[in-house]
């Protein structure tokens, strides 16, 4: 395992991180915590030394698994949790309607107030089992509220010691550059993968220029790059990716297919198309650390011998050729 620091941090962390989202069970229709709790026990015996969870992944459900499955293994991981996503009565704040693990509809909105930060990192905290957050995230940017008052209570959880270290996620360079002249900014979480590279225009940039930290999300797509998707396969409703346009049939067929040339690459190092793409993902330039989720011990193992494998550049050309012909229906 290859390990890399976390923007001006303390914070030395394994380059694959296993992600916390489907482990939750909200969105991905439900989930089966035996099984999780094997997939995070196994990514740690492999040298993954960060684990990354969020409140409204299940509800509280994700951030309760992974305390359980950390009992005894507290000094082996760096826990990344985020905050600013609360569920049930909004009260006067705009919402939206998804639907929990059981398919009962749930209310979801933006709540970064100080109060509310400091009373939710209180509340992941007892979830955990823990004294301490190693890296603090703000979740996605708050509309309603001044990004002085989240930024307000960081600094205070910073100095308590409730937190080791503060990041941002889902932020654009403006807030991002905001959050950097108020505390010391660790990192950013933003999508990336293969299929989505927004953010190499502007935001990796400005995080390699001023030494900020990213952590790469979703860099399978959800599952869709590891060539197990079919185009034929059905999501239920309660799974977030039935309603993705990356997920139509016609870009699933165009996806596979574009896989499926690269596979051979993969075939040369005795590596799986999932390893493939999670080594690209990490030898892209600004890209510190990958977030790969896993269900289960099977998906943990081959996620965390990804960082195993070694590219030459005439193979990440080759990737990087084949990217560039691939059409989809954005």
């Amino acid at each position: 395992m290859e390990y890399r620091r976390l923007g001006a941090s303390d914070l030395e962390i394994s380059v694959v991180a296993l992600g916390t989202w489907a482990i939750g069970g909200f969105m991905w229709g439900g989930t089966d915590e035996g099984e999780a709790i094997a997939a995070i026990q196994r990514s740690i015996e492999l040298g993954v030394t960060a684990i990354d969870t969020a409140p409204v992944y299940g509800f509280g459900l994700s951030e309760e698994i992974v305390g359980r499955a950390l009992a005894g293994r507290r000094d082996q991981v760096a826990i990344l949790t985020k905050f600013g996503l609360s569920w049930g009565d909004p009260g006067e704040r705009k919402f939206w309607e998804s639907k929990g693990p059981d398919g009962r509809p749930v209310r979801i909105f933006n709540d970064t107030r100080k109060a509310t930060v400091i009373a939710e990192c209180e509340a992941s905290l007892r979830r955990l089992g823990v004294e301490a957050i190693d890296l603090y995230q703000q979740h996605w940017p708050d509309p309603d509220v001044p990004l002085e008052e989240p930024l307000e209570a960081l600094e205070k959880l910073l100095a308590d010691g409730k937190i080791r270290a503060a990041g941002v996620s889902n932020f654009p360079v403006e807030s991002i550059d905001q959050a950097r002249r108020r505390i010391p900014l660790a990192s950013n979480q933003p999508p990336y993968s293969m299929l989505t590279r927004g953010i190499e225009d502007d935001v990796v940039p400005y995080c390699r220029e001023h030494g900020i930290g990213l952590l790469a999300y979703s860099p399978l797509e959800r599952g869709l790059l590891t060539g197990k998707v079919s185009a034929e396969r059905v999501f239920p409703e309660t799974d977030h990716r039935s309603g993705l346009r990356l997920y139509s049939l016609e870009n699933r067929r165009r996806i596979n297919a574009f896989l499926e040339r690269i596979r051979p690459i993969a075939a040369r190092h005795d590596a799986t198309l999932a390893q493939l793409v999670i080594q690209w993902t990490l030898r892209q330039p600004g890209i510190t650390i990958a977030l790969v989720g896993a269900r289960n011990a099977a998906q943990a193992e081959e996620n965390a011998r990804a960082a195993q494998l070694e590219l030459e550049d005439g193979e990440l050309a080759l990737i990087s050729a084949e990217l560039d012909a691939l059409e989809l229906d954005r």
